[in-house]
């Protein structure tokens, strides 16, 4: 019996001697362990995939081997070792992204990390870091415009707190179809809606340029509904920045330069300076950082307005000058008072063009592990920006907004903002057993105060100020998650579970201005008939009465000229909850063949409860052809601001002015037109494409389809009636008291569809002594209005100014339906070549006078950069964006506003600042 014992033991020691020696390890890349690594050994069968801690463990027999980690995106790594009886060792992998697959991403998926080309759905990723070196551009917004093809944004004029905020657009849907991450968590949107003459009308959207550059390491664009994802606002995809964690190096850039073209001022104008550091240093011994970046932006304004040839003076300005002196009737007496006063037509331009802004911002983005399995992180950060944007004269000739013993020669009002914004996210990251968790909360706020100077209060007469305080927003987001997710190796060819729920706060105001940045010193009510017969007026600034007059008859306006400020009635404290939980599977039926699905139910606590779901796949052909296709329903929850906005402002409509009012959908006004209260919009997306990596050349062609079921709009202008019936003299005196002509509200009012077809084209390849990179890429989408308009009965036959023709043409032509870009670089040695050309298809105007609903034909415009490094850790680049300066087509004479526009300020396909030279300085140590 002992020897049975004694050779079984025998014969246990010698198999473990021959197929027992351990080798374990950690796959991992420079950040972070990779899950679901492959190791394989060479001439065998035998192989592994690593845990959810990148960790691996193989049984080798005592020999030489040739070990081999793979992972899709990065450079295998081979490594031979020599495993000896009775030995165990520990061998490590650290794989590095591989240049020719490009990027690898996160966003989209749950499971882990995955090439640019092999994933389900179609995903963009710009290189911050690579782009901000060489590209003209220094703001995200203008960045991402010339970048990605899908992506949509210019700076806007004359059209208040939206000069200040660049609305952004994917897909040609709108602002707020479109949400934004920070490291996978929800960034919150701006306090500021957009409800003046621009793209995105009615909309509220991210303030991008609110992160400083320094602070990004690169953006992930997933072109796709993902809203059963990720939840509210996903319908058009997801842009999700990814904060730099660089350590151990000071990154130094400084841009500079100006607009030095055909129209500038003097030559030059529009002057840019963008300061940006960035210093990161380890935490602790156990990979632990914290990443710093801080930036400064100044930039002046521009100008390219024409001369105004309309009424500047009339002869209630210099009754002298009548037909019959001292009888004035309103005739047109300009040349001759330019000339008496010595003034021209100039002195009395617009400012039409970007807005002045100075500012500045601080960012972290910081991990520290706690234990082999947790770590805690957190990032987020503040902005200010302080910005001067002009709205239109006032020409003395307007009597009822001007008072010539203040401004004898008219003014030009001045809209200044202070935009302030402040963001922090912390959470831990860890393993319960086998489940990878994170904890999160996502804190942001941002607000903006209005102060409108130069400028005066028309019915306060003499007595007027020249500056007001009008008030401002605010908007804050809180949000909380708790997130799970598991792969199984063993499951198929691999099977990720993921799981989670979501809690989030919002809250809306509006804060009142100065009393004389709202109030018409004018209104008067009626209380009676005093013995006299005449009827008894006592001041009232909701009064229906009219007490003050200008010369020619008519009332003077009141409030703040070009912005009239918040009164109480519009002050505003509003706020909602939601919750949220989900469901991700990600499998891997074979080594090709990859399915996910999502559900996600999210209520709202003043709206009610949406289910959504999200279905994609790709099939992996061969190593250079893969098909991928996705099918989805979104949501996108009416935003708080436009349940809850309300104002009365100034608006330049078809060539005159007026002065318009919001109001809530719960208002008195909305009950008499029968507006009917907010709701979601709801959505189904379709998209299918192909990836195809042929060795140097890469491509990616993917096409889409968008249903978007009650949409809202930003209607067009009600109004009342003084002597109409009695619901339209009801809405006259409610508009009066509002200090209104007109009456605009939110509303679900149409239905649209968006096709499109987006393509990429990348090319790589050594060239002499240089290394040459080529990309084209093109987006070509058409956004269509479907079915009728969704009016009430009371609204019949007015369905034109529910939806207005300008507000058709803002969804479906005022951006360009076709974007391409070719981009080339290339480097050798010290020196860098940057050359790229965009073409901006063609837009519409935005009127609602059919005959002056002109097309603008599609531009292409050039960006050049030659860069030089004096040493390794230091570049300079010169360069201009718009080397040829180009220009859209200049307005026709209908469209000028006598003479103020030149170019379309409603249908911008890339601005029209002209030519931008420039010249930076990078650092690095």
């Amino acid at each position: 019996m002992k020897f049975k014992i004694y050779a079984f033991a025998m014969l246990l020691l010698l198999t473990y001697s021959v197929y027992g020696q351990t080798i374990e390890g950690t796959v991992s890349d420079k950040n972070q362990p990779l899950v679901g690594a492959t190791i394989s050994v060479a001439g065998t069968s035998i192989g592994t995939i690593t845990n959810l801690a990148g960790k691996y463990t193989l049984n080798l027999k005592p020999g030489k081997h040739k070990l081999t980690a793979s992972y899709v995106g990065y450079r295998p790594v081979i490594q031979e070792i020599t495993v000896a009886a009775g030995q165990s060792q520990t061998v490590d992998f650290q794989l590095i992204t591989n240049d020719e697959l490009n990027e690898v991403v996160v966003l989209g998926s749950r499971s882990a990390p995955r090439s640019q080309l092999s994933t389900a759905v179609p995903v963009d990723v710009v290189d911050i870091k690579q782009v901000a070196q060489a590209a003209p551009q220094v703001s995200i917004n203008q960045i991402l415009n010339y970048v990605a093809p899908s992506f949509t944004s210019n700076t806007q004029t004359l059209s208040d707190g939206t000069d200040h905020i660049d609305p952004a657009s994917l897909r040609g849907l709108g602002p707020d179809q479109v949400l934004v991450l920070i490291n996978g968590k929800r960034r919150h949107t701006t306090s500021l809606v957009n409800i003046n003459g621009s793209f995105g009308k009615g909309a509220v959207g991210t303030d991008l340029n609110a992160i400083p550059t320094a602070a990004i390491k690169r953006i992930e664009i997933l072109r796709d509904g993902a809203a059963a994802q990720y939840g509210s606002d996903a319908i058009a995809g997801v842009i999700n920045i990814v904060l730099n964690d660089e350590v151990n190096k000071v990154n130094v850039g400084v841009t500079t330069g100006g607009l030095i073209g055909k129209h500038a001022e003097n030559g030059l104008d529009g002057q840019t300076v963008q300061a940006n550091l960035n210093y990161g240093l380890p935490l602790g011994e156990k990979g632990g950082h914290i990443n710093l970046a801080a930036s400064y932006d100044y930039r002046n304004a521009a100008n390219r307005g024409g001369v105004f040839n309309g009424v500047i003076f009339s002869d209630y300005n210099d009754p002298a000058l009548a037909d019959v002196p001292g009888t004035p009737t309103g005739k047109d007496i300009t040349d001759k008072e330019l000339a008496k006063r010595g003034l021209s037509r100039k002195d009395f331009s617009t400012r039409i063009g970007q807005s002045a802004n100075r500012g500045g911002a601080l960012f972290f983005n910081a991990s520290l592990p706690v234990s082999e399995n947790a770590e805690i992180y957190a990032f987020g950060g503040l902005n200010y920006r302080h910005g001067e944007a002009a709205a239109f004269y006032r020409m003395p000739a307007q009597l009822t907004q001007n008072n010539d013993t203040i401004y004898a020669n008219g003014f030009l009002p001045l809209i200044v903002t202070d935009n302030k914004d402040r963001s922090l996210a912390a959470g831990i990251r860890g393993k319960l057993g086998e489940w990878k968790v994170d904890f999160s909360n996502t804190y942001g706020e941002n607000g903006v105060d209005f102060t409108v100077a130069n400028t005066l209060n028309a019915s306060m007469l003499k007595a007027s100020p020249t500056s007001f305080k009008a008030g401002g927003y605010r908007f804050l987001q809180n949000t909380t998650n708790l997130d799970f997710s598991r792969f199984f190796g063993d499951i198929l060819s691999g099977l990720n579970v993921a799981y989670g729920a979501e809690h989030r706060f919002e809250k809306y105001q509006i804060l009142p201005g100065s009393e004389a940045s709202y109030t018409n010193y004018g209104n008067a009510r009626n209380i009676g008939t005093g013995v006299d017969g005449k009827p008894i007026l006592v001041a009232d600034p909701s009064g229906n009465i009219s007490t003050r007059f200008a010369p020619n008859g008519n009332a003077f306006a009141g409030g703040a000229q070009s912005f009239t400020g918040f009164s109480p009635l519009n002050a505003t404290n509003a706020y909602r909850t939601s919750i949220a939980v989900y469901g991700d599977v990600e499998a891997n039926f074979t080594s090709k063949l990859l399915v996910d699905g999502a559900l996600r139910f999210e209520n709202y606590s003043d709206f009610g409860s949406t289910l959504n779901w999200k279905l994609a796949g790709r099939y992996q052909f061969s190593p250079k052809f893969l098909l991928r296709a996705a099918a989805s329903t979104g949501f996108r929850a009416p935003s708080l601001h436009q349940r809850y906005f309300s104002a009365t402002s100034s608006i330049f409509t078809d060539g005159i002015f007026v002065e318009s009012g919001t109001f809530t959908n719960d208002s008195r006004v909305a009950s008499l037109l029968g507006i009917p209260k907010l709701k979601q919009e709801t959505s189904y997306s379709y998209s299918a494409g192909i990836t195809s990596n042929l060795g140097h050349i890469k491509v990616t062609v993917d096409g889409y389809f968008i249903r978007i079921n009650d949409r809202v709009i930003y209607t067009g202008q009600f109004s009342g009636n003084k002597t109409g019936t009695a619901q339209e003299q009801e809405i006259y005196n409610i508009l009066r008291s509002a200090n209104a002509q007109t009456a605009r509200f939110f509303a679900n009012a149409i239905n649209t569809e968006t096709r499109g077809i987006d393509a990429v084209i990348t090319y790589n390849t050594r060239a002499g002594k240089g290394n040459f990179r080529a990309d084209l890429s093109g987006t070509f989408s058409k956004t269509s209005l479907v079915g009728p308009v969704h009016a009430s009965k009371l609204l019949a036959g007015k369905e034109s100014t529910y939806l207005d023709d300008a507000s058709r043409i803002y969804l479906e032509e005022a951006v360009p339906r076709t974007k391409v870009n070719l981009t080339l670089n290339y480097s050798l040695g010290k020196w860098g070549i940057f050359l790229r050309n965009v073409y901006f298809g063609k837009v519409k105007e935005a009127t609602n006078v059919v005959t002056s609903q002109d097309i603008y034909n599609g531009k292409v415009i050039t960006d050049l950069s030659v860069s030089y490094a004096f040493i390794p850790a230091l570049r300079v680049t010169l360069g201009a964006n718009n080397l040829l300066d180009v220009y859209p087509d200049e307005l026709s004479v209908a469209n000028q506003s006598s003479g103020r526009f030149i170019y379309s300020r409603s249908a911008q396909q890339f601005g029209f600042n002209g030519r931008f030279l420039f010249a930076r300085l990078n650092f690095s140590f």
